[in-house]
């Protein structure tokens, strides 16, 4: 606290200040241009211990071969969760349809919903020329052109993304293939003087990414097959499918929750489905929900993340949202141990409170 600060120790740390300014305008400027790039590192981290598996283990011999075999299985296993997924959706949707259809013939003496809406167009045709008539055509002209524009924005910006994401690939594949030189020699960007103290930082990550990413994987795993016990026990529509669904939404902290919303229009169409009250189903969804969440944070969590990454929740939700807001999707996964490692070196370096 008595510590004299000199001209040079002001001028060092006003330079420091700058200079990580500086980078972080550059990098928000070219952020467009950086992101494949960022998004290929994560996904070259996340896929080399696959790719040493079949390259070591199975005995494949070529590493691009190698790489081209894990991404098949990956993009295998991606297709099954959807299969997953998204086929019972569909059909749960169609069984709506069909609920629809007997809730209009029921209470409107119509036998399909088509020919309800048809026949409800045809009541109110009068009423409907006259609205139209009453508005400038040129006005409606004019209002429609925005959303033209708009729609070509859209277009554009899907190819623009379709173009990143093979970019990206592209990048992971030659990441991959000199993985081992990369992460062994990218430390001589730096001077000499630095450099442990770079490589220090560099193996800190290393090691938090390592526990936090594993960690969070089986997390998620044993969220997921608890959900999918936990609404086949409940007889809930779709129960191993939104299991998966919510397994993999827990990659991210807190992001399940969202799930929710699929459980309400599922418990929905259960009851239409077999005249039960819905509030009973939801609830019971919803006490599944309770009870997995409480074996997550009480008994699982605690076990294979162990206290290192232990944030408060407010500073947890801050950090989702400042390194989301930064690196997307990829800033939400790797938000948490960012964080711990920030605020590790802050007390270790600034308040001196590790010493």
């Amino acid at each position: 606290m008595h510590k004299q600060i000199t001209f040079d120790t002001a001028v060092r740390w006003t330079s420091i200040f700058l200079i990580v300014v500086a980078v972080i305008v550059l990098l928000n400027y070219l952020s467009n241009v950086l992101m494949p790039f960022f998004v290929a590192w994560a996904l070259a981290y996340l896929m080399y211990p696959l790719v040493k598996f079949v390259q070591y283990k199975l005995k494949v011999r070529s590493r691009a071969a190698s790489i081209i075999l894990s991404l098949i299985f990956i993009v295998a296993l991606i297709a099954l969760v959807i299969y997953l997924i998204i086929p019972p959706m569909i059909e749960q949707i169609i069984m709506l349809g069909g609920y629809l259809n007997k809730f209009i013939s029921t209470h409107t003496h119509s036998d399909n919903l088509s020919m309800y809406i048809k026949d409800l167009l045809s009541e109110n045709r009068n009423a409907i020329e006259q609205f139209v008539l009453q508005h400038d055509i040129a006005g409606t002209v004019k209002s429609m052109i925005p959303e033209f524009w708009g729609m070509l924005g859209r277009t554009y910006n899907m190819i623009i993304g379709a173009g990143a994401v093979l970019l990206a690939l592209m990048y992971t594949f030659f990441i991959l293939l000199d993985y081992e030189y990369l992460t062994n020699n990218w430390i001589k960007i730096f001077p000499k003087s630095v450099r442990p103290f770079w490589r220090n930082v560099a193996n800190d990550v290393e090691k938090a990414m390592n526990s936090y990413v594993r960690g969070q994987c089986l997390v998620a795993l044993i969220m997921g097959i608890l959900f999918c016990i936990g609404f086949t026990i409940i007889d809930f529509p779709m129960a191993i499918g939104l299991g998966i669904l919510i397994g993999i939404m827990d990659l991210v902290p807190y992001l399940h929750t969202f799930a929710l919303i699929p459980t309400a229009f599922l418990a929905l169409m259960k009851a239409a489905s077999t005249d039960s009250n819905f509030l009973v189903i939801f609830l019971s969804a919803f006490a599944v929900f309770c009870v997995v969440q409480v074996i997550i944070d009480m008994i699982v969590t605690p076990k294979i993340m162990g206290k290192a990454m232990g944030l408060n929740p407010a500073i947890l939700l801050l950090a989702l949202s400042v390194w989301g807001s930064i690196l997307g999707f990829i800033g939400l996964i790797i938000a948490l141990p960012l964080t711990t490692i920030l605020m590790a070196y802050y007390k270790r370096y600034v308040t001196r409170e590790e010493e």
